[in-house]
């Protein structure tokens, strides 16, 4: 992929939708058509009425609707800059830049790559709404695998089910399969072609050990924690075969080849 021109836009809120107490989805649009984003590419946010954030927050692209010339963002509240965000309302202004880091591969129609496996854990199914989405414009017809710890941290099903089949599981059995999405019966039952995740980092180790003992091409969206978000700071890096990277730069998605986790 080329490099991207970079925007800073001030984003109206459209609708800020609650989910359960610790997630909320805000819908942003802009008076300028919003530029090209890609799947697994992420937006920098701009906290203004919080006293303890001091830089932008990442947050992953969940979906863009092209008609309505709005971006998602599927918000996780975990410290003071995300319960400041979750606490807009409609007409609210947001600055953001975006969009910013690597996004997934896209295979071509005549790779032979049809079958496609999109796994999700928590939070990380943010990009893979987006991801299906994509996948489906292109001719593709992903497969989805969302894990969480209870039914009520599935987000978006019913967003999921317009782009491809959703299987889910559960820590503790109340929704889909009972345990993590490692253990789901569709990894043994069904043959994949290739397999993109995003959650937390055990989930996606273990998901890539799966992968690569299958011999089947795995990206991983990490989620480090970052600061800048250009590529300044440093504080993002993964140690890789390549040396170390930054993740907000040279990612967030990585080919599991080019880490270190199987070695």
């Amino acid at each position: 992929m080329g490099y991207m021109k970079k925007y800073m836009l001030d984003m109206k809120v459209t609708e800020n939708i609650t989910f359960q107490n610790n997630y909320c989805l805000l819908k942003l649009t802009s008076d300028q058509m919003l530029p090209e984003m890609l799947p697994g590419q992420f937006v920098q946010v701009r906290v203004d009425n919080s006293s303890e954030t001091f830089l932008r927050r990442p947050i992953s692209i969940n979906y863009v609707d092209r008609e309505r010339n709005e971006l998602w963002l599927l918000i996780q509240k975990v410290g003071d800059g995300t319960r400041t965000m979750a606490k807009c309302k409609p007409s609210d202004a947001l600055n953001l830049l975006l969009p910013l880091g690597k996004s997934f591969t896209i295979p071509s129609k005549t790779s032979g790559q049809q079958k496609l496996l999109l796994v999700g854990g928590g939070v990380g199914t943010a990009p893979m709404l987006y991801l299906g989405s994509y996948l489906k414009t292109a001719g593709f017809e992903p497969t989805f695998l969302l894990g969480a710890r209870k039914i009520d941290d599935l987000l978006q099903l019913e967003d999921f089910q317009k782009f491809g089949i959703v299987y889910t599981t559960t820590e503790d059995g109340s929704h889909g399969e009972k345990g993590f999405v490692t253990h789901h019966s569709i990894l043994t039952g069904d043959r994949f072609q290739y397999i993109y995740v995003c959650g937390p980092k055990p989930m996606m180790m273990a998901v890539a050990k799966f992968a690569a003992s299958s011999e089947i091409p795995c990206e991983v969206s990490l989620e480090n924690t970052m600061a800048c978000g250009i590529g300044a700071c440093l504080c993002c890096v993964e140690d890789t075969r390549d040396g170390n990277k930054c993740v907000c730069t040279e990612g967030p998605v990585f080919n599991i080849e080019k880490l270190r986790w199987l070695s």
